[in-house]
């Protein structure tokens, strides 16, 4: 199976399918509608929720040749959308703070600026990891946002923005990116996977989706390397190549511990060793687990807190097993798990905290 690198084939050409960033989405189209376009911008949030993706629509709708009055969506179809699309565009220069941080490459972006666009209204400039750039750099960048050129404008992305110069944030208009639902991106990787007629496991996805910590190009950065080894997205490959545990596991180990069957529980221990599986990293899921079963002890209604992390199945899944216990072994199986992290960098036997944990809890 040949490798795809699904974060560039299925990256979003429009804003319709910019995934959970609704008010955002809301504000830039509205300034396009409007003709309300900021001379600069800045895009912070966490790694792979969408900014470099939504500055680059941003550009391709100011400039797009064949975009109506009354639309905001780039048409994709003319000169300026396609060099945009192909990274050949004369008129929008993007350029990685990571690796151009110094003066040079921003005395160069000076000079460049001083040509007018040559297809588009707007000759636009996006740079990535913007906060990489060195003091002389910011400068040179300040000079020009001081007095930008009518048909110049910059669009800045950042994963830490309190390294960048208040000078400097004081002139952009900031959007903050938030980190994607499980829902979101797991739809989105079943969209591709359907496209790719590739067969799978939604509780795989599920886990593909919890590992990406919310950030859309990591999942589908890790959905590409497990499909070049398996013609099956499965529950046990995705565990096996990223060597995380499925909270299908974590679920089936806390049923056992609210029946507080001790041989079991032992038992299934036992098995994840054998397994290869890092015990040290099931308790931390374990713990994650625990508490998200406390929020909804507390109440039902604080699902909206889950949603961000986890499925809808899964969130119902955790509302049956609260109705099979009572918040007070909640309380203490989470403190008991607490309690036993600290032996794992003092035993050899890494069954031993967890096993000690489990006869604490089920004693009581």
């Amino acid at each position: 199976m040949p490798n795809v690198v699904f974060y560039r084939k299925y990256r979003p050409q429009d804003f319709s399918n910019i995934q959970d960033q609704d008010s955002i989405v809301k504000t830039l189209t509205n300034a396009i509608l409007n003709n309300k376009i900021a001379h600069a911008y800045l895009f912070t949030g966490p790694r792979g929720t969408g900014k470099t993706s939504t500055a680059r629509i941003l550009a391709k709708a100011i400039n797009c040749l064949d975009r109506k009055d009354k639309e905001f969506e780039p048409c994709n179809k003319c000169q300026s959308c396609t060099d945009i699309n192909s990274g050949s565009s004369l008129d929008v220069v993007e350029f990685d703070a990571a690796t151009n941080t110094g003066i040079d490459e921003i005395r160069a972006l000076q000079d460049n600026a001083k040509i007018k666009p040559v297809n588009g209204k707007y000759k636009i400039y996006i740079i990535d990891e913007a906060h990489q750039l060195s003091k002389s750099a910011y400068g040179a960048l300040l000079k020009i946002l001081e007095e930008p050129p009518e048909y110049i404008i910059f669009i800045l992305a950042t994963t830490d923005p309190e390294k960048m110069l208040k000078t400097i944030l004081s002139r952009v208009q900031r959007f903050d990116f938030k980190k994607l639902s499980i829902d979101k991106i797991v739809k989105k990787l079943e969209s591709i996977l359907k496209k790719e007629k590739i067969e799978y496991e939604l509780p795989a996805l599920t886990l593909i989706a919890k590992e990406s910590d919310g950030g859309m190009r990591d999942a589908e950065s890790m959905l590409g390397q497990i499909t070049t080894i398996s013609k099956k997205v499965t529950l046990e490959v995705v565990e096996n190549t990223i060597g995380g545990i499925g909270q299908n596991k974590i679920a089936d180990f806390v049923d056992i511990l609210i029946e507080k069957d001790n041989m079991e529980l032992f038992k299934y221990v036992d098995d994840l060793d054998s397994n290869g599986y890092n015990l040290e990293e099931f308790l931390k899921s374990l713990i994650e687990y625990m508490q998200n079963l406390l929020i909804i002890k507390v109440s039902e209604k604080l699902d909206s807190i889950l949603k961000k992390e986890l499925s809808n199945d899964f969130i119902l899944k955790l509302k049956k097993q609260a109705e099979k216990t009572d918040i007070n072994f909640v309380k203490n199986s989470i403190k008991k798990l607490l309690d036993v992290q600290g032996y794992f960098n003092v035993v050899l036997n890494q069954r031993l905290p967890i096993e000690m944990a489990i006869l604490e809890i089920t004693q009581d």
